[in-house]
């Protein structure tokens, strides 16, 4: 792999993050057919602005474990440190998706590590790599990890030590709506309320508590039971979540970061899986 190779997928990682922003209606989050009504047109522009300074350092990411060749603690102090300046320029760019930051970056660098490898391996792969204790972290937690602690949820260095569970059972879920005939739209909207209706979002926690995250659980599970989004009678209940979500405030950003990576490993060439 070359540093063109480096660069093409931090390219690939950006685009499905901000192929996840243009999906519509997404419960909780900005939603780009109403951007005055519910999001400005200056935060979504921000989000945007922000998924593209992830751009360098996912190809550094990517650099390094070309680099390493393997999963090692020291390829792991690598990407911790790259990924803690690249949430600075983050910051700067107008701030915004610093969990899909991670876990794009795990999955960057596993796919750096192997190529060739199909959608569960690399999974598997960014498992190994996260493993390893990052010694460079901060002492003091952060605020997800301070939620997850409180709460016991597995968090984003949860989800990354598991091999990324929920981002596989959205690839999961994108396939079987694909196949049963759904628009792309509809079908990465079924694969993101598959992911909210397990995930212990640490941003919902944060705002919503363990009982509102039970219940933006429950209205993602009942629109997938209505038959997804597809359908009438999951469109309906898609549109009451997601009014519901925004007349509270409650956002799953935690779930959109994982879609992303879903989206990130299914449009690999390697994407079989």
């Amino acid at each position: 792999m070359t540093s063109r190779e480096d660069d093409a997928l931090a390219r690939a990682a950006v685009a499905a993050l901000t192929g996840q922003l243009a999906l519509a209606p997404k419960p909780g989050l900005p939603d780009p057919r109403d951007l005055d009504a519910r999001s400005t047109r200056r935060e979504h522009d921000s989000l945007r602005w922000s998924a593209k300074a992830l751009a360098p350092g996912l190809a550094a990411m990517a650099a390094s474990a070309r680099r390493t060749g393997e999963a090692t603690p020291a390829l792991r102090a690598e990407l911790g440190a790259i990924g803690r300046c690249t949430e600075h320029s983050v910051g700067l760019a107008g701030g915004g998706h610093r969990g899909a930051l991670w876990a794009l970056g795990f999955l960057v660098a596993a796919v750096a590590l192997e190529p060739r490898a199909k959608a569960r391996e690399i999974a598997a792969n960014a498992r190994k790599i996260a493993a390893f204790n990052d010694k460079g972290a901060p002492k003091r937690p952060s605020r997800g990890s301070s939620i997850s602690v409180k709460y016991g949820a597995a968090g984003a260095r949860g989800e990354a030590r598991a091999g990324f569970p929920h981002v596989r059972r959205a690839l999961d879920a994108l396939a079987t709506a694909r196949k049963a005939g759904a628009t792309e739209n509809q079908a990465r909207l079924d694969a993101l309320l598959t992911v909210m209706s397990t995930l212990q979002d640490t941003e919902l926690l944060y705002t919503a508590g363990p009982l509102g995250l039970r219940q933006v659980q429950a209205g993602a599970r009942a629109v997938l039971e209505a038959g997804g989004t597809a359908t009438e009678a999951g469109a309906t209940a898609l549109r009451t979540l997601d009014a519901d979500l925004y007349e509270k405030g409650w956002s799953p950003r935690g779930s959109a970061g994982l879609l992303a990576g879903a989206l990130f490993l299914d449009a690999l060439p390697t994407a079989t899986r």
